[in-house]
């Protein structure tokens, strides 16, 4: 292949990763390639800098308003970058695999798009859990760590563990670039705390994978990708709670 197709190929991929992840204003994706999901996935933690990153910005510079304003201003601006998706991943899954039903049936709960008792609770829990950290006394950048690795580290159990479904998106998005994940993440390990972060982040993600997996007959989906990341992202965050 040349250089040029090469780049291009990588540009498409890129602009595929931050228009899937994020809501930020972009051209609208018009050509996707087999394996381009695979190779976006090199670039996930590019959505993490953008979405971290705003919520840093804004902890930083946040106007004059009480802790709990601008941690649920915080919250807010996490969930409209990622256009929820993250967020409807982990409420779907958790319906499922909380469910006492055998793993094809909690694969069928996947499908379906009614939020359960599991899911709304699960759901709620998360935005109190994020709101109560993004209101404590964190360093500005903590976001920034959390968004940042929690998108890179997804790249160990997505291709780790086969797809749930063959035919679904989680499924194209597999054989993943981890070490080109890894690489354009790991600035942020030059950040204070972020070591201990990144190590909360990777246990909370091998461990929810692992209990997915082991809940839904051995294999991932495209939800469970979303449970995963809250979870990292919660648990660097709490980290950083800890830390204090």
């Amino acid at each position: 292949m040349r250089p040029r197709d090469r780049l291009a190929r990588q540009g498409r991929a890129l602009h595929l990763a931050l228009a899937f992840l994020t809501t930020l204003p972009l051209p609208h994706v018009t050509r996707v390639d087999e394996g381009d999901f695979a190779r976006a996935s090199a670039y996930y933690p590019l959505a993490g800098y953008a979405v971290g990153g705003a919520v840093a910005a804004l902890l930083w510079w946040g106007p004059p308003l009480p802790a709990g304003v601008v941690g649920a201003l915080g919250v807010g601006l996490w969930l409209w970058l990622t256009g929820m998706l993250h967020f409807d991943g982990l409420v779907d899954s958790a319906d499922a695999l909380f469910a006492v039903k055998t793993p094809a049936q909690r694969l069928e709960i996947l499908r379906d798009v009614h939020v359960g008792a599991f899911g709304l609770a699960t759901g709620a829990l998360s935005l109190l859990l994020l709101w109560s950290l993004l209101s404590a006394p964190l360093p500005p950048y903590a976001p920034l760590v959390a968004a940042v690795s929690a998108r890179a580290l997804l790249l160990l159990p997505m291709n780790r563990y086969p797809a749930a479904r063959a035919e679904s998106l989680g499924a194209r998005s597999r054989e993943g670039r981890v070490w080109g994940a890894l690489l354009l993440a790991a600035p942020t390990l030059l950040l204070p705390g972020a070591w201990l972060a990144w190590l909360a982040a990777l246990l909370g993600v091998l461990g929810a994978a692992a209990f997915a997996a082991r809940r839904l007959g051995g294999g991932l989906s495209g939800d469970v990708y979303g449970l995963i990341v809250v979870t990292a992202e919660l648990l660097a965050l709490g980290a950083y709670a800890w830390g204090r």
